[in-house]
């Protein structure tokens, strides 16, 4: 065992001592039962929708418990950083899951909660544990390391730092003390308590029993001292504020799994108690008739940016997360879902289907049960940051864009369920706003049905001057009968043998003519009722765009 004044040479003298943590992040004064949840992603790229959803567990089993949700960002791995705490804040925020702490939400007593802050905290117990030969200096050389990896691989070993192949492990004190005096670069390397570890067992939330191989590797606890600051590698460091942060409950990714033994051997040698896993199985794909993972490579929609840019309402994002945890609040409405309870024990251990059909479906649910200023708002919200233009124009024109969305659901009426994302706006109702819209298609145009262009002129012009004569007063049986008559001017006569059966059989225009007024003021063949919109439109507009078609 190293003498404690080697020991203490290694660190900055003024280092404080584990207890001295314990003192300032003390244990939380929280009901019983409440849980402290965290979500900690790494800064190495967009954040995953699986990170989304792993956020989303974790901060409503706190809430629900009358706990504590707290953002912290494991940032130790200097070289592959690429977004920062204000980034997953954002991104959380978007979606409504923003932290108590963490990110912009601050810190509380237990911060500073990015890790790369968290120096001191990590050397006092790294320190410790060579007090305690739970842990030793590494001299050993990367091409040395490489060596060892090849020849565990060619006698087909587990790959590692241990027996024969962990020199340093067994090295003589005096011989380290030399070594750490000349100023040879090293890492500090945790000695792991069994030199052939058997089967360890451990209870998951969601699992239940795990059985494992346990842990047999001396894994490095401190990166390279010959870094200007040595930072702790990510097992140590998160065990480390696991602690000091209070953590209750631990609710990651099932890729953690395979690690829980090392992390358990950790918590031990530290006099930790450690918290309570829970592994949530990964997010699905369905390719053919097989699954697979759910790739930030290959899938555009494992980026959260990706629900953003669409115009997914946060709320029904939540609320297909808490379906893919729970699938018993995929079909009830978003307000119960998001009040109802997340469980831990409904959720099962086989990776959840990203269905974005059935996201889809939520949404188009929660969008229509806004309402309009609630909805104008939300589109608002988003226009703004991912369509200026649009934003523009509803900002401009707020009575007009409450009149379109309204149109065609009369007060008391089931609502319109023809939006299931922001981003479809422009097509289903920009045609209101002139700037959306332009000109109307031009006679010639596919939408009408492959009208001749001569016809379609004619049907327009004559609609145009009828509907100049008092528009504003009209009604919608008079509206109709004027389509009607309209009709027969240009040769769609009703005088058949089954109309005198059934006169029914032609209580609305003939299909073509009402399809060249529809696709002159609206731009589709497929729209809200088009007396409705007409109204909306004003006679002026209305007769603009018939005009136009005219020629």
């Amino acid at each position: 065992m190293l003498d404690l004044s080697v020991i203490n040479a290694m660190f900055p003298p003024d280092l404080p001592e584990p207890a001295d943590w314990e003192r300032r992040f003390r244990p939380r004064a929280l009901p019983a039962g409440a849980e402290v949840t965290r979500f900690a992603p790494s800064p190495t790229g967009h954040l995953h929708i699986g990170g989304l959803y792993t956020a989303a567990v974790a901060r409503a089993l706190a809430h629900q418990s009358g706990g504590v949700h707290v953002l912290r960002v494991e940032d130790t791995d200097r070289s592959r950083r690429v977004a920062g705490a204000e980034e997953f804040s954002r991104l959380l925020g978007a979606f409504g899951l923003a932290p108590d702490e963490g990110g912009t939400a601050g810190g509380g007593d237990w911060g500073p909660y990015l890790q790369s802050e968290r120096r001191d905290v990590y050397l006092s117990h790294v320190r410790e544990l060579l007090r305690q030969d739970r842990a030793y200096p590494c001299f050993c050389a990367k091409d040395r390391l490489a060596r060892s990896a090849e020849e565990q691989r060619a006698g087909r070993s587990p790959l590692g730092y241990y027996g024969r192949w962990a020199p340093c492990r067994t090295a003589a004190p005096e011989d380290v003390a030399r070594r750490l005096a000349a100023g040879e670069p090293y890492v500090v390397r945790f000695r792991c308590p069994y030199e052939f570890p058997g089967r360890v067992r451990f209870a998951d939330r969601i699992r239940g029993s795990v059985t494992m191989r346990d842990n047999g590797n001396d894994i490095v606890l401190l990166k390279s001292s010959q870094e200007e600051l040595p930072l702790p590698t990510y097992h140590f460091a998160h065990v480390v504020d696991d602690r000091l942060m209070r953590v209750s409950l631990v609710v990651r990714g099932e890729e953690w799994l395979s690690s829980t033994p090392v992390h358990l051997q950790l918590h031990a040698a530290l006099g930790f108690e450690p918290p309570a896993y829970a592994h949530l199985a990964p997010l699905m794909k369905a390719e053919g008739p097989s699954r697979r993972k759910l790739s930030k490579r290959k899938d555009p929609e494992a980026s959260v940016d990706y629900y953003l840019t669409a115009g997914y309402p946060p709320a029904a994002v939540r609320h297909y997360l808490r379906g893919l945890a729970n699938i018993r609040l995929m079909d009830v409405p978003t307000a119960q879902a998001l009040a109802a309870p997340v469980r831990l024990d409904g959720m099962r251990p086989s990776g959840p289907l990203l269905d974005l059909p059935k996201l889809r479906s939520l949404s188009r649910e929660f969008i229509a049960s806004l309402g309009a200023d609630e909805l104008y708002a939300q589109l608002l919200a988003w226009a703004e940051e991912h369509d200026p233009e649009l934003a523009s124009v509803l900002v401009r024109h707020r009575g007009l864009a409450l009149a379109a969305v309204a149109t065609g659901r009369p007060e008391g009426a089931p609502a319109r369920k023809d939006l299931d994302r922001w981003s479809c706006f422009r097509d289903r109702y920009g045609f209101f706003f002139t700037e959306l819209f332009g000109p109307p298609p031009a006679a010639d145009d596919d939408r009408y049905g492959g009208l001749a262009p001569d016809l379609v002129r004619r049907i327009a012009a004559d609609f145009a001057a009828a509907a100049s004569q008092a528009m504003d007063a009209a009604t919608p049986e008079g509206w109709l009968a004027e389509l009607r008559a309209l009709a027969v001017r240009h040769g769609y006569a009703p005088d058949t043998a089954a109309w005198r059966r059934d006169p029914g059989l032609w209580a609305g225009p003939p299909r073509e003519v009402a399809n060249v007024v529809r696709v002159a003021l609206t731009g589709a063949t497929r729209s809200p009722d088009l007396f409705a919109v007409a109204r909306v439109l004003g006679a002026e507009e209305v007769l603009r765009r018939l005009t136009a078609v005219a020629g």
